[in-house]
């Protein structure tokens, strides 16, 4: 299996939650609404869900094997963290166009 598209869907500043993402596996399966959340200690992703009848929220995709669920939570936060990067150049490359010239 491989990820062969990640897409960061939005980043979100308040909160726990800080993006929401969409990844695309073999060209073939795209799984979306992947959340990135800030633990107490890390920062972590949670799967797809949605609440049952009883008010549990059960995941409606899921890796199966813990080897499976490090591949694709690394692939993701490596990602997250290439696209926050990307994003502080760009707003530092915009602030040094918009500054006055001396």
């Amino acid at each position: 299996m491989e990820i062969t598209d990640i897409k960061i869907r939005k980043i979100i500043t308040e909160g726990r939650l800080r993006a929401v993402v969409s990844i695309t596996i073999d060209h073939m399966l795209a799984v979306h609404d992947i959340k990135i959340v800030q633990g107490d200690e890390r920062l972590f992703i949670a799967m797809p869900s949605r609440k049952d009848e009883n008010g549990v929220f059960r995941d409606i995709v899921h890796p199966i094997l813990p080897e499976g669920r490090r591949m694709i939570e690394e692939s993701i936060l490596d990602a997250y963290q290439k696209h926050l990067a990307l994003a502080e150049i760009e707003a530092a490359q915009e602030a040094a166009a918009e500054a006055p010239a001396e």
